[in-house]
């Protein structure tokens, strides 16, 4: 008889005990932290409170090379007159000299933030324009922002009455991948929900594209390969990696498709052609991920490394992680797995849905019965035509619940003029609809600690602000001059957006002795507008071509009031930033925008009644110089009330926990229905 041990349960031990020991290294180098940290607020007589510890995953964002992340950063144009450098030079060429402002200490040298953009570009195309960054909603900015928050205290967070285990599944998270909102989101939310007591695994791939690859170095080989099926593609072997800080597991399946140059999407060449595959294959092993991997982190009661196991919480992101729903429902029910199982579908944005020839749906490893689930045609318009797959819509009919990212998006999408098509799909599954704002990672855009900007200052005590808006407009080249109003639009340059709104209202603006600066790339129509607009209007129009970390958080904390004339928006996070910063958001009443800022009214009997902001429609240049016309009354006029307005919106709850909250909501209501059964 042959006595020697099975391969297989060895493999499986060792990789329990490696996920056991990295799970002690974390809890003794946590342990170790916030000792130090005790120990430095003694000595300073501060409180006895201890720091939020930076975890080995904000530390690996830390250390991680700033020449990597700035190359992904850095667009083909930064200056506004193309002869300005992104961060601190004037049009001329030369050094600028910023306005005095409150002692504060200089900025850390970990790699900069990413200015959130509120979604992703119209089309995958147009990605690429998008900047590729490394953001760090709970990374390296995170760990930045800690370095100047001595004696700070990591605030308490209530404990779930039923903790779950919960899986994301994603293209993106940053801070290892981010073209939009997608990845802020993905990087965030389990964060917050994990804080809540609940275990969390996101599943991302693992990118190597010669830029990003040193973001995952804190990340290790599992040694767990899977073979999966996809259809008419074959076998198709994975590999895992895994991460475990901030209380979540990140996993990274690697595969050689993901292994290439350019953003998650496409390259300089165009959008890759196989990214229905790449997608599919990501949706399948995160199905196998919580069956296979033993990284389950700890629990009470349980041994250490277990995996999640098939009673889980699914949430999948948008048209990339589209098939977990169908593949659950189609191919792992049927056998017996996940039964108690429950998929949410988020949509951040309905325009992508993973659209191809019909053909192509071979290529799955789905039963054949679930080819109408999917079932879509090419409208008349498009350059395609004939019978196709929507990944999306397969994911809406096979969801066990569908949130959005705000509720105003959530009824946009159930109509014709903003469902792209799949508006009769979701008015039949309007019932278990439900939109849920986005948060803001409130370390990284705090105007008490933000170490781009010029001064601090908070609700209680706003002299900071009026030094940040100084040294803006020094910086700029403006007349510094507290009285004229500072006016800032940051975005991506495409018609989403609505740059040419900004642009076409540019000579109101100077007319209402305003000055005006714009913060984009993209479109290069517009980035030539731009540059027009500057040579046209010098005294009182900036048009920053490309993008600046530094400098988009300085037109947030400096500027009086943001304009935003998306045409739609799903949630918008600028506004959000610029709230946080007491700086008043003008956007169009759309999707999330219209959500998430009150309409000042002067006849509210509090201050709380007195709004965030003004809204106006349609998005053109006449209703939005109408909305300026009258925040500017109040400012000029009634200073106390603009300065309710700010403090509304400098204290609005807009952290990821109230989300979180929201989220419990939806997966217990999941939870307490039957798995939906669309065969």
């Amino acid at each position: 008889m042959d006595s020697r041990p099975d391969p297989k349960a060895v493999l499986l031990e060792l990789q329990r005990l490696k996920a056991q020991n990295e799970r002690l290294r974390q809890e003794l180098a946590d342990r170790e932290r916030n000792l130090r940290a005790r120990e430095n607020q003694a000595s300073n007589d501060s409180p006895a409170e201890t720091l939020e510890p930076p975890t080995p995953h904000q530390e690996m964002s830390d250390l991680a090379t700033s020449d990597a992340i700035s190359r992904a950063q850095e667009p083909a144009s930064t200056s506004y007159s193309d002869t300005r450098t992104a961060d601190s030079t004037s049009t001329s060429g030369a050094p600028l000299e910023t306005a005095p402002a409150q002692s504060k200490a200089p900025a850390q040298s970990s790699p900069p933030a990413f200015l959130q953009f509120p979604s992703h570009a119209a089309t995958e195309r147009e990605a690429a324009q998008v900047i590729t960054a490394a953001p760090a909603s709970s990374g390296a900015t995170q760990a930045s922002v800690q370095k100047g928050r001595q004696g700070a205290a990591a605030p308490t967070v209530e404990q779930a009455e039923t903790p779950l285990d919960i899986v994301f599944v994603s293209a993106e998270v940053a801070p290892w991948s981010k073209t939009g909102g997608l990845g802020d989101v993905v990087g965030s939310l389990p964060i917050a929900l994990a804080a809540r007591g609940h275990r969390v695994m996101v599943i991302a791939p693992r990118y190597m594209n010669g830029k990003s690859d040193k973001l995952y170095e804190g990340a290790f080989d599992t040694g767990c390969r899977v073979n999966l099926d996809m259809g008419a593609c074959g076998q198709q072997e994975v590999a895992f990696f895994h991460q475990h800080s901030d209380h979540v597991d990140w996993v990274f399946v690697d595969h050689p498709s993901y292994h290439r140059p350019g953003n998650p999407y496409q390259d300089e060449n165009g959008v890759f052609g196989d990214n229905q595959f790449r997608y599919a294959l990501l949706s399948l092993a995160a199905c196998e991920a919580p069956l296979q991997l033993n990284i389950g982190g700890f629990r009470s009661g349980e041994p250490p490394g277990f995996p999640y196991g098939d009673k889980v919480v699914f949430v999948a992101n948008d048209w990339h992680a589209g098939l977990v729903p169908s593949y659950i429902a189609g191919r792992y029910r049927r056998a017996g797995v996940y039964k108690d199982a429950r998929c949410i579908f988020a949509i951040h944005n309905l325009s992508h849905q993973g659209v191809e020839p019909a053909a192509s749906f071979g290529n799955f490893g789905l039963p054949d019965d679930w080819y109408d689930p999917l079932s879509w045609e090419y409208p008349s318009w498009a350059s395609i035509n004939g019978p196709a797959v929507n990944i999306l819509k397969g994911a809406l009919v096979a969801s066990d619940r569908i949130v959005t990212v705000s509720q105003g998006y959530a009824w946009e999408i159930t109509t014709p003029e903003g469902g792209w098509g799949l508006h009769g799909v979701l008015q039949a599954r309007q019932h278990v609809l439900n939109g849920i704002t986005n948060g803001v990672d409130t370390t990284e855009w705090d105007p008490e600690t933000d170490a781009h900007t010029a001064a601090s200052f908070s609700p209680a005590d706003l002299r900071g602000k009026a030094e940040c808006k100084a040294a803006l407009q020094a910086e700029l080249g403006f007349e510094v001059n507290h009285e004229v109003p500072l006016i800032g639009w940051i975005g991506r340059l495409d018609h989403q957006k609505g740059p040419d709104v900004a642009l076409d209202a540019i000579p109101g603006l100077a007319a209402r002795g305003c000055q005006f600066v714009m913060l984009g790339s993209g479109d290069a129509e517009y980035e030539n507008a731009m540059r027009a607009a500057e040579a046209q209007h010098p005294a009182s129009f900036r048009g920053w071509v490309g993008f600046s970390v530094p400098v988009a958080h300085r037109i947030i904390a400096g500027c009086d009031i943001l304009l935003m004339p998306s045409r739609f928006e799903p949630c918008g996070l600028n506004q959000l930033f610029a709230m946080r910063y007491g700086t008043i958001p003008i956007a169009h009443a759309t999707g999330g925008l219209r959500d998430t800022i009150q309409d000042y009214s002067p006849y509210a009997s509090d201050d709380a009644g007195k709004g965030t902001g003004w809204t106006f429609s349609p998005p053109d240049a006449a209703a939005m110089l109408r909305a300026v016309d009258a925040a500017l009354e109040v400012r000029w006029h009634r200073p106390d009330e603009w300065q309710a307005i700010m403090r509304n919106g400098m204290t609005a709850d807009l952290s990821w926990n109230r989300a979180a909250l929201q989220y419990e909501q939806i997966f217990s209501w999941a939870l307490m229905d039957q798995p939906v059964r669309p065969w």
